[in-house]
């Protein structure tokens, strides 16, 4: 009996056409989802319908349902790809600073100097168009803040571990980090989507920052 090899077979490469319609496929996921954000921030979730988005994105329906088995699963895609791109954002504004306080006010100055008014279609979807609409989106959203509160809150213990302080309680981390991202929310919601108020974006995100860089030194102990 012939001993069976215990080195993996390696893939056969790709071919050039079977490339080519990889790339074909990648990019027509990306234009679908590029009409869905657009349609679902500018129309609402409810009014922009599988039919609308298929127009916008140029493919058929049938097709589109080749990449989604419905809307909801369409916005759930959205929201990884908006979750995964501000926790990037905050993170590596963090990270790119000496972990110190000055990285979280970078991060707060990241999400709204460039998140809020450089992605405006992303802070609607995520903010507005994804709440309340079904326990799958709910719970995927609440699993995307979860892991954005989780970040904050290592990061705020990696800044007390490395000024040499302490929380007042073993909970200071996880409230503060909670705190900030429900700040986060509300002053997008207050001030980019009841109201137009872009131009004071800067003067609005100065204020919150040094609210939360104050909250946490008084945390410390």
């Amino acid at each position: 009996m012939n001993k069976k090899s215990n080195k993996k077979e390696t893939a056969a490469p790709l071919s050039k056409s079977a490339l080519r319609r990889q790339r074909e496929r990648e990019q027509r996921l990306e234009t679908i989802l590029s009409a869905a954000q657009r349609l679902f921030a500018l129309d609402g979730y409810h009014k922009a319908s599988m039919e609308k988005i298929a127009d916008a994105a140029e493919v058929s329906v049938g097709t589109l349902y080749f990449y989604f088995k419905n809307k909801e699963d369409l916005l759930v895609k959205l929201l990884s790809q908006i979750g995964f791109d501000l926790r990037n954002m905050l993170g590596s504004a963090f990270v790119g600073t000496d972990i110190s306080l000055a990285g979280i006010r970078e991060a707060g100055r990241i999400f709204f100097d460039d998140f809020c008014p450089n992605h405006p279609e992303s802070l609607t979807i995520f903010f507005r168009e994804s709440v309340g609409q079904s326990e799958v989106v709910e719970a995927h959203r609440k699993k995307i803040f979860d892991k954005l509160i989780d970040d904050v809150c290592q990061a705020l213990i990696r800044v007390s571990e490395n000024q040499g302080a302490r929380f007042q309680s073993n909970l200071s981390a996880e409230v503060m980090a909670t705190s900030i991202m429900g700040m986060f929310e509300r002053l997008a919601y207050q001030y980019l989507i009841w109201q137009d108020r872009s131009a004071d974006l800067k003067v609005i995100g100065q204020d919150a920052i040094d609210f939360i860089i104050g909250g946490i030194e008084n945390l410390f102990r």
